[in-house]
C-alpha cells in the first residue's frame, strides 16, 4: 500500500474534540458520561436500527475465527458484547472496556437484566493502555470507538499487543460515502439533522456536533488499512456497508 499521510492522521485524531477545552481523552470521557442516559435510544434512532444489522454482520465475520476469549474495546453500554452473545458467537468470555464509567453503568445494568453476567465482564479501561498481558485474547472488537482514540496508532498497537498469535481484530466504524446520492444525503443528515435532534434529546449541545466532525476527519477506507498495516497487522481488509456509510475492518496478528 502507498504510504499514508501521517501528518493528516495526527491532526485529525488530536484536534477534533468534543468541547475543545482540554485533552481529547478527558473530553471524550466527559461527553459519554453526560450522554450515557440517552445513548442507546439515539444510537438506534439515528441509524433507524441499521447499526444492529452492521453489528450482526461483524459478528458473522468474527464467528469464522471461533474465538473463545474476546475483548470489546470502547464497549460503551455493551451493545456489541450483548449482541455477540445473542448471536451465538459462543465465546467463553467477553471483556468490555471503556473510558466512561457512565456508559459502563448502563452496560452493567443491561448485562444483569439479560442474565449474561457469567460471560460478559465490563471494566473501566483506557484503549491506549489496556490493563491486560500480552496475548490475552483470541479476538478484539471495536464498534464506533476508534475515531475517539486520542492517539489512533497507539490504540491500534495496544489492541494488537493483547491479541494472541493469529488472533483477529474486527473494527466497525462510520466512514464517508463517495457516491451520489448517498454521499449528499448522508452529509446533510449528519451535519444538520443529527446534531439538532441529538442536542434536544441528550441536552448536550456539542456531543452530536462532534460526531459528524470526527467522522469527517477519520482516516476511513484505505487510509485506515494503511494505519493497520503500519502498526503491524496482517491480511487487512475493508468491507463497506450500506453504500459506504460504515465499514468493517479486519486485521490479523
Amino acid at each position: 500500500m502507498n504510504k499514508i499521510d501521517e501528518n493528516r492522521i495526527h491532526v485529525s485524531m488530536e484536534t477534533v474534540k468534543p468541547y475543545n477545552q482540554g485533552g481529547k481523552k478527558e473530553e471524550v470521557e466527559q461527553m459519554f458520561d453526560q450522554i450515557a442516559h440517552s445513548y442507546d435510544f439515539l444510537n438506534h434512532f439515528f441509524s433507524l436500527g441499521i447499526d444492529i444489522i452492521w453489528r450482526k454482520r461483524a459478528i458473522r465475520i468474527l464467528k469464522k475465527y471461533h474465538p473463545k476469549k474476546v475483548l470489546d474495546v470502547a464497549t460503551g453500554t455493551a451493545d456489541f458484547a450483548l449482541q455477540a452473545v445473542k448471536s451465538k458467537l459462543n465465546a467463553s468470555s467477553i471483556v468490555g472496556v471503556d473510558i466512561s464509567e457512565g456508559m459502563l453503568e448502563v452496560g452493567r445494568k443491561k448485562v444483569k437484566e439479560r442474565g449474561f453476567e457469567q460471560i460478559i465482564e465490563l471494566r473501566k479501561g483506557d484503549s491506549e493502555n489496556l490493563p491486560f498481558e500480552d496475548h490475552s485474547f483470541d479476538a478484539y472488537t471495536v464498534a464506533f470507538g476508534v475515531r475517539n482514540f486520542e492517539n489512533l496508532e497507539q490504540g491500534m498497537r495496544e489492541m494488537l499487543r493483547v491479541l494472541r498469535p493469529n488472533g483477529v481484530g474486527v473494527v466497525l466504524e462510520f466512514s464517508r460515502p463517495k457516491h451520489f446520492p448517498i454521499k449528499q444525503l448522508f452529509g446533510f443528515y449528519f451535519k444538520f439533522i443529527m446534531p439538532t435532534l441529538g442536542k434536544w434529546v441528550s441536552k448536550d449541545s456539542r456531543a452530536y456536533e462532534y460526531l459528524p466532525e470526527s467522522v469527517a476527519q477519520f482516516p476511513s477506507g484505505k487510509d485506515f488499512l494503511d494505519v493497520m498495516e503500519k502498526v503491524g497487522y496482517k491480511r487487512v481488509r475493508c468491507i463497506p456497508l450500506s453504500g459506504g456509510i460504515a465499514s468493517i475492518y479486519i486485521g490479523e496478528k
